[in-house]
């Protein structure tokens, strides 16, 4: 239930998305979810992929300085409210988000969102005794 994220550094210069995403285009890693913060010089991209051991190890040879994180993939009504019902349960039992983002599901119900939090377990435990789905890799 706890995915693997990718989390690439990238410094900020031109072509250097297109470097990621062209590595892991040949090496048919498929991205399902992706998020970038970044800053004047560098930036952080988050990548939720069908096959995240391989993207690390061809990042890896590639150059790249990658990590994997283990977040949470929750399944949320799609209609108004739907997010801001699982953040009332998570703040409810004092659990902080560290960092999310979304993305579009396949069902047109379900929007899904990756989260971040201090314990992972914790987090599950207290979202699907509200009735959440939690995502797995092979869902999204």
């Amino acid at each position: 239930m706890i995915m693997k994220q990718i989390s690439v550094f990238v410094e900020n210069k031109r072509g250097r998305l297109a470097e990621i995403t062209e590595v892991l285009a040949k090496n048919n890693i498929d991205i399902r979810a992706l998020s970038i913060a970044d800053t004047k010089d560098f930036g952080i991209l988050r990548l939720i992929v069908n096959n995240p051991d391989k993207a690390v190890e061809i990042l890896k040879a590639d150059g790249f300085t990658v990590s994997i994180t283990k977040v949470i993939g929750i399944g949320i009504d799609d209609k108004p409210g739907g997010l801001a019902k699982a953040m009332a349960v998570l703040y409810s039992e004092a659990i902080s988000v560290e960092y999310m983002y979304a993305f579009i599901s396949r069902s047109e119900k379900t929007a899904y969102v990756i989260l971040r939090v201090e314990n992972n377990e914790n987090a599950i435990k207290v979202l699907q005794s509200n009735g959440f789905k939690i995502m797995q890799s092979q869902d999204i």
